[in-house]
């Protein structure tokens, strides 16, 4: 398969010109208010500015490498990027053209990108380097979750100190856990208003009466609605569900969708993954499509009908995996309302469009590479075992300390009726 690889650059003239414009640029493509950091935080960032280092965040949207960027100008600093290689492809080209002069190098995801792990290796072997990961591998859509991580990117921390050693006895790598947590600009009486404004829309095109429902049962009342349109469209029968809880519907429908994928474009699964495993393998097939470098088992006679296809169906096992009733009745915030709607929206009218926030940002301490790495090259699976432990510690930290960035917006439990949500 013939290498479909972009590597970074830094072109200073277009960085200070993204520098100067981050505000505007960001409001325009993200409607992002702003980003805010702690004294504290923002400290622990100055620390390390002379350090070699792994940024790791959560990913839920397409806003965080922008954040990314905007923190390492803040401390004075450049950071390299994997990127997914279909990003290189956005807006014709240009949006391409324009992240690899910031240091933005492809990937193809979910995949072994030898071009990629080497530029990675690269950049960390530097006395300096640093490199933005999310160890997600994927967006999740939800803002206060963390789906399982990619244990390609503890390898990827132990390799690179690898080569950092050899080029310097005394070299150490540190690993620095960070969150984003976005909070939905306005007040009360705004949001509400935004979300009854929405909401009433998507009710519209789906003929559903509100009647005296409360805004939790009326959420709930969608997503039932939009589950039962999707497993007809899959051909999911009632014998398959009857007696089934809502939460065994909404799997079945997501591995179904996923499967469908699959079929098309060839890619096999095992019994035992969920169904984020499915969605990276799903990811890597279209991906490698997108690029002009398709998989071996992809089929060669695929129609563009046939992958717009696939992607829809994809999209559709999104909509099933951000909206879990038990999370939004739990903590009903403005954040996780938006994102039932930015989910409903996209699956019902093919699109969607962020509501203004402000980024929050939150650290943890970094811990430094060496003292797993010993264990990794006595046990290699025990070491990366290890490793990812205490980044997803230090992350789910960080998860619960986001939370307290926002309330809910309505009572939580207020869903007008007794629900079942274990």
């Amino acid at each position: 398969m013939k290498s479909s690889f972009i590597p970074p650059s830094f072109e200073l003239p277009l960085a200070w010109t993204l520098d100067l414009g981050f505000p505007i640029i960001t409001k325009l493509m993200f409607n992002l208010d702003g980003v805010e950091i702690s004294r504290e935080d923002e400290k622990q960032l100055q620390d390390l500015r002379k350090k070699r280092f792994i940024y790791l965040s959560n990913h839920p949207s397409d806003t965080e490498p922008a954040i990314a960027y905007y923190l390492a100008n803040k401390i004075g600093t450049r950071f390299h990027y994997m990127a997914s290689r279909n990003i290189f492809n956005w807006g014709f080209g240009i949006v391409g053209e324009v992240i690899k002069r910031v240091g933005a190098f492809s990937v193809l995801s979910g995949s072994a990108d030898r071009d990629a792990i080497k530029m990675a290796r690269k950049v960390l072997s530097e006395p300096e380097g640093k490199l933005v990961l999310y160890p997600e591998g994927m967006r999740s859509g939800e803002n206060d979750n963390l789906v399982p991580f990619m244990p390609g990117m503890a390898q990827l921390a132990f390799w690179g100190l690898e080569d950092a050693l050899k080029k310097d006895p005394t070299a150490d790598l540190f690993i620095l856990p960070t969150f984003v947590k976005y909070a939905i600009s306005g007040s009360r009486d705004s949001i509400l208003n935004q979300v009854e404004t929405s909401l009433q829309r998507i009710e519209k095109k789906l003929k559903i009466f509100p009647g005296g429902r409360t805004l939790l049962r009326r959420f709930l009342t969608v997503g039932r609605v939009l589950l039962e349109e999707t497993e007809y469209e899959l051909g999911v029968t009632k014998a398959d569900i009857e007696g089934k809880d809502f939460d065994y519907r909404l799997g079945r429908a997501r591995h179904t969708a996923l499967n469908k994928a699959a079929a098309i474009l060839n890619v096999t699964f095992h019994d035992t993954d969920h169904a984020i495993q499915k969605i990276r393998d799903l990811f890597t097939a279209l991906d490698s499509i997108e690029a002009g470098t398709p998989l071996p088992n992809t089929p060669k006679n695929l129609s563009e009908k046939d992958i717009q296809r696939a992607r829809q169906l994809v999209d559709m096992a999104y909509t099933f995996l951000i909206t879990k009733p038990k999370n939004l009745i739990q903590w009903p915030s403005a954040e996780r309302l938006f994102e039932w709607i930015y989910s409903f929206e996209k699956h019902i009218f093919g699109k969607t469009e962020l509501r203004a926030s402000t980024a929050h940002v939150l650290v943890s301490p970094a811990f430094s590479v060496k003292p797993f790495f010993r264990d990794y090259q006595s046990n290699k699976r025990e070491g990366i075992a290890s490793i990812l432990i205490e980044i997803r510690k230090q992350m789910e930290a960080l998860v619960e300390r986001g939370k307290s960035v926002t309330d809910p917006i309505v009572p939580p439990y207020s869903v007008g009726l007794d629900i079942n949500v274990n």
